[in-house]
Formats: structure tokens, C-alpha cells, sequence
């Protein structure tokens, strides 16, 4: 006797094995933590730490903390699952803020929904530091010469929803980095995974990601060169090459909450609060919270705490960001959505830094 499925069984059997097969994925991720070590000894020991620069007024915003709550185009950056829950098909977006030491921090992102397939999505972004002056071992004093180096990560993400609760995506950045006459590069992957309605409560959600995994990088380049002479030997100095050292991307697990609440038909509350375990500084604790009115104004805050490394009996502490704030508003003309936002973080050493930036659905 042939046994004939019904449209019912096959659709509960395809979702029962989306749902296993996410469990996997955010069991996998979860387990990467043990790979990790929130390690303050080793700040400043990383290479491409531009990797760890947010772009996207509305997270910064929230201190860091909407990785279960991101969605659309500005989760490239926080959490590549949170593409695939896009409320437009299309979307462009475009951010300028002002990073520490009057580093600029440009970013462009495209992104694009295939039916049945995904949501396909891509970014650049880069840091403009402005002319700098050369200095070398024999005139540190300077050259004379003026040098711009250029930092550069284009990225290129997929992310699908696996079911109407379930979404996952992955990233690949493409690094380059170039300083007069040195120049390194590398790649590195993020992979997020974002669950909707946890325990079957609406607006309760939860988010995994794991970012920047990928090879060691180091600097190569004529820059490296230097010349030599060997004594007692008839012949003239030659050039001999310094081998710079390799050096492991700035790898960072993050695990989030978010819960949305629903205060009356125009006004809601979202709150969030994530985990940040990073594996060249300490531990990192954010948390955020968002009031939307009518869906058309937007105020945000968030605060960003770090753990404190034992050194001997003292406890140093390295939070360098703390409060952050902002604000959006945005608009529909015709089929076209338009949202303005910006936001402020305060930084202990430096100015604080500005972002602003236009995203726009199609």
C-alpha cells in the first residue's frame, strides 16, 4: 500500500526540518563562544580593526544592541539574518560619521530580494584619514612627502528566512589596506542567525552572530625594503627584505535579546540588549531601547558597558564608549520609503562621534 502525503504534511515536515536545521546552525554558533576569550591583554593586537568600526545611525544609536532586532539593509553590518526580514524588495543606503581623530567613516550598501531565492546584499565601506605627513627612521621628523593610506572592506551577503520565525545569513568582506608603500589584504566571514516569537511570544526575538573569522593577514610591499652592506666584501649594498609579521582578525561572538512592545495603534517600544564576547578586547554589555510614534518618528538611546580586566589587585577599565543617542524620521513618496536618522555616542578620550544616514526602499 502506497502511502500518499498530504499538502498539510509535506508543509509541517519542510518547516520541522527549517526549524532542526536552525537549531543546528545557532547551536553551532553558540558552541564558537568557547573559542573565545574576552582578552584585554591583547588590545590593539589585532590587524583590520576597521572591521570593528559600526556603521548605521539607528544601532549606534541603541549602543550596539539590536542584533536580534535589526532588519532590512542596516543588518549588513550587525546581523546578515536580519536582511532577509527587509520590508522592501530594494534598498540603498548611505552614512557619514565622524570617527575618532577626525577619521572619517563612509559607507554605501545595496541590497535586493530573489524571489525564491534570497535577499542579496552588498556594502563598502571606507575610512578617509586625510594627508598625513611621511616620517622614516632617518628623519622622523618628517619627509617632506604627504601620504592618504586607504582603508577599504567591500562585503557581499546572502541571508533567506528558513521559515516565518527563522532567518540566516553570512557575510564575506573582501579587506584592503594600504599605507604609502605597504599594502596587506585578507577576507573575513560573519555568520547571524535571527529567531522571531520565542516560546511563541509575539515581539520576543533572539539573535546569534559570529564576525570576523577568517586567516591571519600581514603588510608586504617595496616599503618593507632596506638597504644592506657586507663588509670585507667587494661589492655594492643590495636591498634585503623585512618580513612583517601576520596577525589574527578581531574575532567577536555576540548573542542578543530584543522584546517589541505594542503600546497603543501608533506608539510601540522596542527594547534590546546583547552580549558582545571579543577575542582582542574585554567582554562588552549593551543594551537599547527605541520609541517609534506612528512609524514615523523615531527617539533611541543605548549604553555600552565593558568588563574590567584584572591587572595584578587593580581592575583597568577600557570603556571608551558609553551613553549614545538619536533620532529618525521617515517619509513614503509614491513607492518610494525615505528614512532620515542620526545618532551621537560619547567618547571618554576623544570627541564624540556623528552619524547620519539615508536609507530608501523600493
Amino acid at each position: 500500500m502506497k502511502y500518499h502525503w498530504t499538502t498539510t504534511q509535506k508543509d509541517a515536515c519542510i518547516y520541522r526540518l527549517m526549524y532542526r536545521i536552525a537549531a543546528v546552525c545557532m547551536l553551532i554558533v553558540c558552541i564558537s563562544l568557547l573559542a573565545f576569550g574576552g582578552r584585554g591583554d591583547k588590545a590593539g593586537a589585532s590587524a583590520a580593526a576597521e572591521l570593528l568600526i559600526p556603521v548605521g545611525p539607528r544601532s549606534i544609536a541603541l549602543g550596539g544592541s539590536s542584533l536580534s532586532t535589526i532588519t532590512g539593509i542596516e543588518a549588513l553590518y550587525w546581523n546578515p539574518a536580519g536582511l532577509a526580514r527587509s520590508p522592501r524588495g530594494a534598498n540603498a543606503m548611505f552614512t557619514h560619521m565622524n570617527y575618532i581623530a577626525d577619521v572619517g567613516v563612509e559607507y554605501l550598501a545595496l541590497s535586493n530580494y530573489f524571489p525564491g531565492f534570497g535577499t542579496i546584499g552588498f556594502s563598502l565601506k571606507a575610512l578617509s584619514f586625510g594627508d598625513i605627513q611621511i616620517t622614516t627612521e632617518d628623519q622622523p621628523d618628517g619627509t617632506g612627502e604627504i601620504a592618504s593610506p586607504t582603508f577599504v572592506t567591500i562585503g557581499a551577503t546572502f541571508s533567506r528566512q528558513l521559515a516565518d520565525r527563522i532567518s540566516v545569513g553570512v557575510t564575506m568582506n573582501l579587506i584592503t589596506e594600504r599605507m604609502e608603500r605597504v599594502s596587506a589584504s585578507g577576507i573575513a566571514f560573519n555568520v547571524g542567525v535571527q529567531y522571531n516569537g520565542i516560546g511563541g511570544i509575539n515581539g520576543l526575538s533572539l539573535g546569534v552572530v559570529v564576525k570576523n573569522i577568517g586567516p591571519q593577514i600581514a603588510y608586504d610591499g617595496n616599503g618593507l625594503l632596506r638597504t644592506g652592506n657586507i663588509d670585507d666584501v667587494l661589492r655594492p649594498g643590495s636591498f634585503y627584505a623585512i618580513k612583517a609579521a601576520s596577525a589574527e582578525l578581531p574575532s567577536v561572538m555576540e548573542m542578543g535579546i530584543g522584546y517589541e512592545a505594542v503600546l497603543n495603534d501608533a506608539s510601540k517600544v522596542r527594547f534590546s540588549g546583547l552580549f558582545q564576547n571579543n577575542n582582542f578586547s574585554n567582554d562588552e554589555y549593551k543594551t537599547g531601547v527605541e520609541y517609534t510614534y506612528n512609524d514615523l518618528f523615531s527617539l533611541r538611546g543605548g549604553y555600552n558597558y565593558v568588563t574590567a580586566q584584572e591587572v595584578g589587585r587593580e581592575s583597568i577599565y577600557s570603556d571608551a564608549y558609553g551613553w549614545s543617542f538619536g533620532l529618525g524620521v521617515r517619509t513614503q513618496l509614491s513607492d518610494l520609503d525615505i528614512s532620515v536618522d542620526y545618532a551621537y555616542r560619547a567618547v571618554q578620550f576623544f570627541g564624540g562621534n556623528h552619524a547620519i544616514g539615508v536609507i530608501l526602499g523600493f
